[in-house]
């Protein structure tokens, strides 16, 4: 058991609670690149051990009313079936390319980092105006709904072949596309990641790709994490924080 993973931990699963973010973006490549994991093992005991988090920080944002259902359902339309098959694909690759394609999931996942950070990096700098068009809820149409299964179809495939995406892509996503307030952003956000990681892990459990001692290692410090992360996220003005919309 390595007393710095459990540090990592924490300090992941509180940006997961307080934002929503920062799961397979981080956690992955710090398994790779500080403490020199094989690339696929790394990606699959992250969603494995992001299941189990992402699970606590939804039942707290459950509990927060800060999840917009409707969203959440559609999303997993899409991005379900979609990470299933991103591990499937990946688990082909793999069987195809040996040991060679390390370099290449390598390639990937740093790939998928940088869109995330270009993403959330342009919304911050470019588009400050959508704050004032923000609204906590919305009646989904036709058009949203598909929106939503498309976005999903997107995020999960990501995850599926690199872990990231659950937290940082469908928070831009729902800030772009659908300008939820940020408590309805990261509420929303985990809740569905939950579902997502669960059924992308389960894949990879299946493919074998998940080292069960570095799980529970993780899961020390980030359990404890996300519950201080979520605390901290909904201590705000009850308006903020409340069921309901203003749209």
């Amino acid at each position: 058991m390595d007393p710095l993973v459990i540090v990592f931990g924490l300090g992941v699963g509180i940006l997961i609670g307080l934002t929503g973010m920062g799961g397979g973006s981080l956690m992955t490549p710090i398994l790779i690149i500080v403490f020199g994991y094989n690339p696929i093992t790394a990606v699959g005991t992250d969603l494995a051990y992001g299941a189990v988090t992402k699970t606590l920080g939804g039942w707290r944002h459950f509990r927060q009313r800060t999840v917009f259902f409707p969203l959440a359902l559609w999303m997993g339309v899409g991005s379900v079936p979609a990470a299933v098959g991103g591990v499937y694909v990946l688990h082909l690759l793999e069987d195809r390319y040996g040991k060679s394609f390390d370099n290449a999931m390598l390639i990937a996942v740093a790939a998928a980092v940088m869109f995330t950070g270009v993403a959330v990096l342009s919304r911050a700098l470019f588009m400050p105006r959508m704050l004032e068009r923000e609204r906590e809820g919305f009646e989904m149409t036709t058009r949203d709904k598909v929106s939503a299964a498309v976005l999903g179809v997107f995020v999960g495939f990501v995850l599926g072949v690199t872990s990231a995406g659950s937290g940082t892509l469908i928070a831009v996503g729902l800030i772009l596309i659908f300008r939820l307030v940020p408590t309805r952003v990261v509420g929303t956000d985990v809740f569905h990641a939950a579902v997502l990681l669960w059924a992308a892990s389960i894949a990879h459990v299946i493919a074998g790709n998940v080292d069960y001692a570095l799980m529970a290692t993780i899961l020390i410090g980030s359990l404890p994490g996300v519950l201080i992360g979520s605390h901290l996220q909904c201590a705000c003005p009850p308006a903020r924080c409340a069921w309901g919309s203003r749209s």
